[in-house]
Parts: structure tokens; sequence; C-alpha cells
């Protein structure tokens, strides 16, 4: 069985840790597959989740110790830095991503689940850095995460001390959005993540491109491309057939007089079209760098 088990469903990539018996620690191979679903039609949103009773308890230090030993410093550098390109191309990919968190959530599982949109977690969930405890200093962009989710205080101290947070916790802390009995946990976040599979894609894309940005930008940099971008879902088909509030008024009944009270990105693109999804999409220019398969 692959390491990691991929189910397109409803346009919902349902991406699953599939090492049950290690609790999910992750191995090598098992992102290489996540840059895929960034130009894949059938997909409008992805889950990330574990089998079994884990979502992922941190990465598989009898490997990692195995691989040390057969690369140099530099070698191992590049290694290892590969692969935490699976965190920004979760954080970064154009389509709503969402952790659907089983226990425990640990080491390097932890920060590929914040660097998810949304977390759900179930009530037994628990999150823990856990790399202080085997005499790591922490990889995959989990203080880069936890930071901007906790803030810098609290990062530290879930850093230096590794004491696990249960779901409650992690929800007042901004870890999680929501905390669901055990045996809801996937039917909740299913119906989220199709919910959000059938919104706006090209929406949602340039709506997580904002936010992006308002991480770490200027506020004049996000108005810029606030402003871009809301001028380039207006021309799309997803704005043209949404529904629109319905009026009594004479005026609003005429298609002129409606054209002519509707903002400048209401109206049809260039040469009087709208653009698809996918045309949109295109314009949006994210690529991901390739994770390694060594």
């Amino acid at each position: 069985m692959p390491d990691l088990l991929e189910i397109i469903d409803e346009g919902v990539a349902t991406l699953t840790f599939n090492r049950p018996e290690r609790m999910n620690a992750l191995s090598t191979p098992n992102m290489q597959g996540l840059p895929r679903l960034a130009d894949d039609p059938a997909v409008k949103g992805v889950v990330l989740t574990g089998a079994g009773r884990a979502f992922c308890a941190a990465g598989d230090v009898r490997t990692m110790a195995a691989g040390r030993e057969q690369r140099e410093t530099a070698a191992a550098t590049a290694h290892l830095r590969s692969r935490m390109e699976a965190s920004r191309i979760l954080h970064e990919l154009p389509k709503p991503t969402i952790a659907m968190l089983n226990s425990p959530v640990a080491g390097a599982g932890l920060p590929l689940a914040l660097a998810c949109d949304l977390r759900i977690a179930g009530a037994s969930a628990r999150l823990v850095t856990a790399f202080v405890r085997v005499g790591f200093s922490g990889d995959f962009g989990g203080s880069w995460f936890l930071t901007r989710l906790a803030g810098t205080a609290k990062a530290r101290e879930l850093y230096f001390t590794g004491r696990p947070v249960d779901g409650e916790e992690a929800s007042s802390l901004g870890l999680v959005n929501r905390v669901v009995p055990d045996d809801k946990l996937q039917g909740t976040t299913m119906d989220l993540a199709r919910s959000l599979a059938q919104g706006p894609a090209v929406a949602l894309a340039l709506m997580k491109r904002n936010l992006n940005s308002a991480e770490s930008g200027s506020l004049s940099a996000l108005l810029d491309l606030e402003a871009a971008n809301q001028v380039l879902t207006g021309r799309t088909e997803d704005h043209r057939e949404a529904p629109r509030p319905s009026s009594k008024s004479a005026r609003r009944s005429s298609p002129a007089a409606a054209d002519a009270s509707a903002a400048p990105w209401d109206r049809a693109g260039p040469g009087g079209r709208f653009l698809s999804d996918r045309s949109a999409i295109a314009k949006l220019g994210w690529r991901p760098r390739e994770i390694s398969r060594r």
C-alpha cells in the first residue's frame, strides 16, 4: 500500500497518511504528488488526514537517522529543504485546504496541519511540537506557522517545553477552527470540504492569495492586490451567474439600467467575454517547486 492515499470525489482530494502501524510518521516519498493537485481541474479542494488513530506523529526518526549517515551535511540539508516544500505548497495552493485532525498531531505533522487553510479537530486530538523531546530544533515551517497563529510568546512556550495542547486549548489559541466529537469528525470535515469545492474557484484562490499577502506584506501592497483581484473575479462566470438581490424597482428591472448601475468590475471582460474558472486560474501564475523523490 502507498504511504499516501489519494481519493478524489465530488471535487475534493482526500490525502491520507497511510502508515498507521507507525502512527503515520512521515516517510520520504509520501508528499510527492501534492504539486499536481494545483493543476488538476477535477480538484477544487484538499483534505489532509491520517489513517487509524493518528494524524501524523512526527517524522520517521529511524529513516531520517539512516539518511543522515549516508549524506554529507550540505546534501542532507538540501534534501530536507526539498521535502519541506510540502508546507509551502499546502499554504499557497490556490485551492482551499483542510486538515482533519485525529490524535496525535506531532512533530512535522503539526506544521503540515498548520499549513492548511482550516483545521477541524476531533475531541481527542492532541497537538504537540515534540521536537525538543528528541533533540531537534524543528522543521517544515512550524515556527513560522505557530508564531503567526498563536503569537510569539505561546509559540516559544510550545516549542521549548514540548507540552501537548488539547482541542479546547488549540481552539482558544486559534490553532484549530472547530472541535467536534470524534465520531462526527469525518462527516463535519467532508461537508465543509464539499461546500467549499462547490464555491467560486477563482474567488477562493484569490481570497487565499490576498490573505497570504496580508501575513507579511504592507497595507499599500495588499490594497493593490485586492483591487486587481476584485476586478479579475468580477469578470468570471461565477460572478456573472451569482444570484443578485431581488428588487421591485422598475429602474433595476431594466437591463440597461442594471448595467449602468453595476460596478466597473461587474461587466464583461475584454471583448465582452467573461472569464471561465480555468482561464482565470491560469492567469494566477502559481507554480510549486518539486518535492524531493530521494
